[in-house]
């Protein structure tokens, strides 16, 4: 997995679940807000320590994950 250097794990922070830049704000906690109808704009204010950047590659990845690989079809 190359490309995602927003994206990093660790044990010690959000139970070493993909989360951005080492904070303690999970990926899917992103995702989810993006899926249910929040704007860049609206996350940046709800996560000031987010930077436009942040939550571009967390779609990037999340989209990256959603590959299908659909074998034996």
């Amino acid at each position: 997995m190359g490309g995602f250097d927003r994206t990093t794990f660790n044990p010690a922070i959000v139970g070493g679940r993909a989360g951005i830049r080492g904070m303690r704000i999970p990926v899917s906690l992103i995702v989810g807000q993006v899926a249910h109808g929040a704007s860049v704009q609206d996350i940046l204010q709800g996560y000031p320590d987010l930077e436009r950047q942040d939550i571009q590659q967390t779609l990037e990845y999340a989209a990256w994950l959603a590959q299908e690989q659909v074998v034996g079809a």
